[in-house]
């Protein structure tokens, strides 16, 4: 038997490792769980060189718990260790720069290390009050040992009878940790962190894992439903994904996985946080921003990279050199794909692009080598249901939407039914416009006219069409000057309460006789403050302009009208009428328009 001290000085080590090992001491599992399939892996590598002539048999790693003895077992058939090796891996490397660790990291709240310092194996001291570990090398006349620590720097190495190579942990749950002494806990974090690793994991009689997923195998050997069976596994109730793209790539690093297109929600914040990152079928997060690009997270999937430091904080992953390149490779292959998709056919883009679209715009608002890649397959939809690329739409509107200060007018809608009014005014007059139901919309049209030449983007209903599009020609007004002073207090009347502005204007008897706008600067500003952005504006009270045609007919008769009674209600209901049409009419006041209504009948 063999007794001794840890290789460390300092005296405290193994409560530092119990509060700043990691951020979350539930890691240790999937830690242990690591080993024992590197064990497994290093048999199976040593065996297809020639170098172990036995037989390799049944690998798969055991983890039971008992309840009564408040112990979890991690078993594995893999090398397993002579006592010159526990002595070398567990007692010697194990702490060697454990000084240095104390220093830099006691006084640290987080110091997220997996695998640093050698402490993987240690992280059962952030559970455990003793760890016993019985192990025997897979070289022939190799004793069996058993060695036991209980959390102090001593331990003790002892021969032991173990029939079979490989090694078993035993971890004797402390008192603090005895949430961990709980079947159903310990099968859920087998499931999160272990759901994939090379090697069968057996829990309750049953395999939890497995050990061939979809992304290391070659693209080739895979079919659609493979790939529908494999995001099945991932997401078991989630709705089926629009397509999926194959990464897998050796140089200039290494990085496989499968990302997949679901079909976007409009509050598309619910999507993210579903791309898990591995390490060699080990996950490491499933919180990936700042590692992929933001708008990439709305995508579901599997990334699996061994390039990804592991060993470092989450700040330090997001500033290396790997990760970025990693970052922007999969940025250009999520482009390629897409574009691939637009022109193999293009009826099916056009099918799925409401699906896909608030991914692509986020992709054109936040990156700008997306947005340059974007330009070959973005889709403006108008609301007569046709689609267009960027280049063919601005070949379609710019002869007739062209003002007089040379600028191509983008009109569009955010929602089409409210602003049906305005888009059907605007369509009589040969204008199209595009539908953008999207909750980026505000922050969109923004960003393309930074990036478009000579363009001005502007909701259908800001105004009035024929000012939207000012070509510098004027209608005469059936009004004169002074006419249109004494009406206009009239109309404000009717709205002394809130914040509109009554403004005439010259348009066709056809046109609506008032007509509700919301000025694009100030409706843009609180659009952006919605989605968070645009700063104080956000707080600004909604303002509107009462645009009254003076030409309307019903203008006129409001003018000759004698009763003043009635010369209000009229104007009242026009306003009131105008407001219905953008959705501003509720509560009483549309309970008096009812009846007003009923009455004037």
């Amino acid at each position: 038997m063999q007794t001794g001290k840890i290789n460390v000085q300092t005296e405290n080590i193994f409560p530092i490792i119990k509060k700043f090992l990691y951020s979350d001491h539930e890691i240790f599992l999937r830690e242990l769980v690591s080993n024992a399939v590197d064990a497994t892996k290093k048999l199976q590598a040593l065996s297809s060189l020639g170098e172990f002539k036995g037989e390799i048999g049944e690998t798969t790693i055991e983890i039971s718990v008992n309840k009564d003895s408040k112990t979890i077992s991690i078993k594995d058939r893999g090398i397993g260790m002579t006592s010159e090796e526990v002595e070398k891996y567990i007692n010697q490397i194990a702490f060697s720069g454990a000084e240095e660790f104390v220093q830099k990291y006691k006084d640290k709240t987080e110091a997220n290390l997996i695998g640093h310092f050698g402490l993987g194996f240690y992280s059962a001291f952030m559970v455990a009050a003793k760890v016993e570990l019985y192990t025997k090398s897979f070289k022939d006349g190799s004793d069996a040992v058993k060695w036991e620590c209980d959390g102090s720097p001593n331990f003790t190495l002892t021969k032991t009878d173990k029939a079979d190579r490989g090694t078993e942990i035993i971890l004797h749950i402390a008192e603090d940790s005895l949430e961990f002494n709980d079947n159903f806990k310990i099968k859920s974090l087998l499931e999160k962190y272990c759901k994939f690793l090379p090697v069968e994991i057996k829990f309750e009689d049953a395999v939890i894992n497995n050990p061939n997923p979809a992304w290391t195998r070659k693209p080739s050997d895979l079919n659609d439903e493979d790939y529908k069976k494999f995001y099945q596994e991932l997401y078991p109730f989630a709705e089926e994904p629009l397509f999926n793209i194959h990464l897998n790539v050796d140089y200039p690093f290494n990085l496989t996985g499968i990302l997949y297109f679901p079909k976007l929600k409009k509050n598309f914040e619910i999507q993210k946080n579903k791309i898990q990152l591995y390490c060699n079928q080990v996950f490491v997060t499933d919180s990936v921003e700042g590692i992929v690009p933001d708008f990439l997270t709305l995508l579901h999937g599997v990334l699996d990279s061994p390039d990804i430091p592991l060993n470092v904080s989450r700040s330090y992953l997001q500033s290396d050199g790997n990760v970025k390149k990693i970052s922007s490779h999969i940025t250009k292959k999520v482009a390629d794909k897409l574009e691939e998709l637009f022109k193999k056919d293009r009826a099916d883009f056009e099918k799925k692009w409401d699906d896909i679209k608030v991914f692509i715009e986020y992709g054109m608002i936040t990156d700008d080598k997306f947005y340059e890649r974007s330009s070959k397959f973005s889709l403006i939809k108008s609301t007569s249901g046709t689609y267009h690329t960027f280049e063919e739409y601005a070949e379609k509107i710019k002869t007739l939407q062209t003002d007089k200060n040379n600028k191509v007018v983008y009109l569009y809608s955010t929602n089409t039914k409210e602003q049906h009014s305005f888009i059907e005014a605007a369509n009589e007059k040969g204008y199209d416009v595009m539908d953008l139901e999207s909750p980026l919309a505000g922050h969109l049209v923004g960003h393309l006219e930074r990036k478009l030449n000579e363009v001005q983007f502007v909701r259908v209903d800001a105004d009035i069409v024929d000012k939207l599009i000012d070509k510098g020609e004027t209608m005469p007004s059936k009004l004169s000057e002074e006419q249109i002073n004494s009406l206009k207090p009239i109309f404000e009347n009717q709205l002394a309460k809130e914040t509109f502005n009554v403004q005439f204007e010259n348009l066709s008897e056809k046109d609506q006789p008032v007509l509700i706008t919301q000025p694009e600067f100030m409706r843009r500003m609180k659009d952006m403050s919605a989605m968070g952005g645009g700063g104080y504006m956000g707080n600004f009270p909604d303002m509107y302009n009462v645009v009254v045609n003076s030409n309307h007919p019903l203008v006129s008769k409001i003018l000759s009208e004698s009763n003043s009674e009635k010369q209000g209600n009229l104007a009242k209901q026009a306003i009131d009428l105008a407001k219905l049409a953008q959705n501003l009419l509720k509560g009483e006041e549309l309970t008096k328009f009812i009846k007003r209504s009923i009455e004037l009948i």
